[in-house]
C-alpha cells in the first residue's frame, strides 16, 4: 500500500484554505523546524509529518494530518446534520451549584486501611 503524500507547496495551499492566514512554502519549512523535522521544498509530506506540522500551529486547525495529506481535498463534510442550537427561555431556569442541597458524607470512625474484622498476627 502506497502512502498518500503531498508536496510542500500543496501543503501550504491546503493550510491557507483552512483559515484566514495565508501560508507559504517558507512557512511550512518554519513549521518543520519548530517540529524538529527535516524538510525541503521538494520533500513530500505524509500524514505523520503533516500531523507534526499541524501540531505547531496555534490555534489548532480543524483537520488531522491524515485529512490534509489525503488525495481528496477538502476533507468530506459529515453527512449528519448539525445539532440544533439550544436557547433557554429564562436565565433562572437552571439551578446553580449554590442552590443544590448539600450532602454530608457519613462521618464514621476513621479507617486505617484495614478491613473490619481483619486481624494482624505476630504482635
Amino acid at each position: 500500500m502506497r502512502l498518500q503524500m503531498i508536496n510542500v507547496q500543496e501543503f501550504a495551499r491546503r493550510l491557507s484554505t483552512l483559515g484566514g492566514e495565508a501560508f507559504t512554502s517558507d512557512d511550512v519549512v518554519d513549521l518543520a523546524t519548530a517540529a524538529d523535522a527535516r524538510i525541503s521544498a521538494d520533500l513530500e509530506i505524509d500524514a505523520t509529518l503533516a500531523q507534526r506540522l499541524l501540531d505547531q500551529i496555534s490555534p489548532p486547525l480543524p483537520v488531522t494530518g491524515a485529512q490534509i495529506a489525503a488525495l481528496q481535498w477538502p476533507p468530506p463534510t459529515s453527512s449528519r446534520p448539525a445539532a440544533p442550537s439550544v436557547s433557554f427561555s429564562s436565565p433562572g431556569a437552571v439551578d446553580g451549584p449554590a442552590d443544590q442541597p448539600t450532602r454530608t458524607r457519613g462521618s464514621g470512625p476513621a479507617r486505617n486501611g484495614r478491613r473490619p474484622g481483619s486481624r494482624r498476627t505476630g504482635r
